[in-house]
């Protein structure tokens, strides 16, 4: 096989996906229409733009084999991310909004990777389809990432996800066919949280375009707001603890929501994943409570209330912010940089480095110590009752591995642009995590990225775009080995 004709399947899909992308722009139109505001051209000329693209593709490209080998993809993961990235910045460009490609390339990034960072200043005034498309697009990337988790990652074994590798994509020819079925039960499930989500809002007083677009960057815990101050601007108990719910459904496995519509409730209740997660909530919402207790800031159940809301936001990689919890104290900044890189659920819209792999490495640990007391014992790691191959705990330990070696020198090159130290710490790990607001005055839950240098927003943008893709599906890419046959 030719190296094009192996790059056609790539191309297919990614012709479909930014066909896709094109019709999504409309919808911003058709809010800029009813809002009588002028940016409904922009957004379909991008639209027309994009669907003639990405529909040239499709055609060009008709006709051929739809298996994927894995070195298939694993490139069809990374181009079709990048390749509707870069579509996805143009309504930005074009609108006025942001200054540079660079800034609408960085927003779009932060939004189809659910991140949640943004370099847009004045949003309690934007145009009122760029706040939509703000929302439109982490909620399209949170449902393409709930896919690649189920169909994707697991049949690539990157970084443990083969733990969750479902008897259908035993082979990789089965991945096209079988993620579409699967795909429909999650959009489903998807679009009913998001729904009965903004009806919640509306609710509690939220106006019904606030709700909606919250709703969507809620459930898939993106984090983008349609307010400067994000969920701060409200100054709602009511909103605040709405969002704490669905940030927390949006970070279970969303194939055990599936499974309870099909009458199968065992699962989510037994699930080893879920109750780490929800322990390790319980664990950090009390000791935030107790930060912003001593501090003086918040007291009682304010306290709580903003200690649950904030330190979910950050665990599970939202990035709303409902006060400044910088200002709780130095052992506070400390705390919410550890706790942003813990994640969500696999399978799930969060991110992080996700609570299953502190499980498996644990277990691993755990084995290997039990070997050197009795050397002559027979001891396995278990994860959700079964057995884990050693094999899947190197895969977990080589992902630790890289994604720390990912975050000291993405900081390092921060630093060296002439970011200061705590800004480029956090920095790298909002980006790797995919959170959002980092630490400081720069960049923090009351800052914004918008002063930030290009080479600066280049650099957080292949960071959240390496955090996104689980590290291993892009930087294999660069090793020459790859690209031999």
């Amino acid at each position: 096989m030719t190296a094009f004709a192996e790059f056609r399947p790539v191309m297919l899909v990614t012709g479909l996906l930014v066909a896709t992308l094109g019709f999504a722009m409309l919808l911003p139109a058709l809010v800029d229409i009813a809002a009588d505001n002028d940016d409904w051209m922009i957004f379909a000329s991008s639209g027309t733009i994009t669907m003639l693209v990405g529909l040239a593709l499709f055609a060009a490209n008709r006709g051929i084999p739809k298996g994927l080998s894995t070195r298939q993809a694993m490139l069809m993961t990374v181009v079709s991310w990048v390749t509707l990235i870069a579509f996805g910045a143009l309504p930005f460009q074009w609108s006025g909004v942001v200054p540079s490609y660079t800034d609408a390339f960085f927003e779009s990034m932060s939004g189809l990777t659910t991140t949640g960072a943004t370099v847009i200043t004045g949003l309690d005034y934007a145009p009122p389809g760029i706040l939509f498309w703000r929302g439109l697009l982490q909620w399209l990337g949170g449902l393409g990432i709930i896919v690649m988790a189920i169909a994707v990652l697991p049949m690539l074994q990157i970084g443990g996800m083969q733990l969750f590798k479902a008897e259908a994509f035993d082979t990789a020819e089965k991945i096209l066919p079988r993620a579409t079925q699967i795909s429909t039960s999650i959009t489903l499930v998807f679009i009913a949280m998001t729904g009965i989500c903004a009806v919640a809002y509306m609710a509690v007083g939220m106006a019904a375009d606030d709700a909606l677009i919250h709703a969507m960057t809620t459930v898939a815990t993106g984090g983008f707001s349609t307010k400067d101050a994000s969920i701060g601007h409200f100054q709602n108990a009511g909103v605040e603890w709405i969002a704490v719910v669905f940030m927390v459904l949006g970070s279970i496995p969303f194939i055990l929501y599936v499974q309870m519509l099909q009458g199968r409730f065992r699962p989510i209740i037994r699930d080893e994943q879920v109750k780490a997660f929800m322990s390790f909530l319980g664990v950090a919402v009390v000791a935030g409570w107790m930060m912003a207790h001593f501090s003086g800031n918040h007291i009682g159940l304010e306290g709580l209330r903003h200690s649950a809301f904030n330190v979910i936001s950050i665990v599970t990689g939202t990035g709303y912010a409902s006060t400044d919890y910088g200002l709780w104290g130095p052992h506070a900044v400390g705390f919410f940089f550890i706790i942003m890189f813990v994640g969500g659920c696999a399978g799930s819209t969060s991110c992080g480095i996700k609570i299953f792999r502190f499980q498996v490495l644990i277990e691993g640990v755990r084995q290997h110590v039990s070997q050197v007391m009795y050397p002559h014992g027979v001891f396995r790691a278990h994860f959700n009752g079964k057995p884990i191959q050693d094999r899947v705990i190197a895969s977990v330990m080589s992902f630790f591995f890289l994604f720390m070696a990912s975050f000291v020198v993405l900081s390092i090159l921060l630093r060296l642009t002439g970011l200061d130290t705590l800004s480029s710490l956090s920095g790298a790990g909002t980006a790797l995590s995919n959170v959002g607001p980092g630490l400081g005055d720069i960049i923090g839950p009351a800052g914004n990225f918008q002063s930030l240098s290009d080479i600066q927003k280049w650099l957080l943008s292949a960071g959240m775009l390496l955090g996104r893709l689980e590290l291993f599906t892009v930087l294999v890419l660069f090793l020459p080995r790859f690209w031999r046959s």
